[in-house]
């Protein structure tokens, strides 16, 4: 593997300064939780006693029959009636300052620095559009089963050869986020890749 561990003297060197102590694991709970309730698509619906396709004829007369009383077939106690307090059409997404992201966004990273899964690669592209070369490649930087690969860019090659790998993405240090820094065993970086993050982390 000629993939080398970044470590914490590296990545201050690179002027990304980590989080040494507890600070931020709130925030990062909260980024996380954000990002994966805005993908909810909140379309749940049910239908209640007015809305139902019944008949609102009163089903028999209010006296007399011995039966308790009824007022309309959809009433939510019958089979085939509405539903009580059911689930409707609804937005999930939870509002999160930038300061809270950029806290987040730096956390994640800072922890997975000092858990020695990030690793930096000197270069990362393909020259042919083919999955087995590209899968080939990505052995020679690391053996782990799930992998973000970030640079500050890639070229149509790598990208096409990468569509059938699913455990490994592929992100440009623009656009990473904090979950998806949280969801792979290991972490590959470019020098380019490293360089945009520190501008990312300070400037925002």
């Amino acid at each position: 593997m000629s993939a080398k561990v970044l470590t914490a003297a590296a990545a201050k060197e690179a002027k990304i300064e980590l989080i040494e102590t507890g600070r931020g694991t709130q925030a990062l709970h909260d980024v996380v939780v954000a990002m994966r309730a805005a993908r909810r698509s909140g379309s749940a619906s049910t239908k209640t006693k007015a809305t139902v396709n019944l008949s609102g004829a009163k089903p028999w007369r209010q006296k007399g029959t011995g039966r308790a009383r009824a007022g309309y077939k959809s009433s939510p106690v019958w089979r085939g009636g509405g539903v009580v307090f059911g689930p409707h059409p609804r937005d999930y997404s939870k509002k999160t300052s930038k300061t809270l992201r950029r806290l987040a966004f730096l956390k994640a990273l800072s922890e997975r620095i000092k858990a020695g899964d990030v690793l930096t690669v000197d270069k990362f592209a393909v020259s042919e559009v083919k999955t087995k070369a590209f899968v080939a490649m990505l052995k020679k930087q690391t053996d782990a089963r799930k992998v973000l690969v970030l640079s500050d860019s890639f070229d149509e090659n790598t990208y096409k050869s990468a569509r059938n790998v699913k455990p490994v993405l592929l992100a440009t240090a623009a656009n990473v986020n904090a979950e998806q820094l949280l969801a792979f065993d290991k972490i590959l970086v470019t020098p380019s890749a490293l360089e945009h993050l520190a501008e990312r982390i300070n400037r925002e």
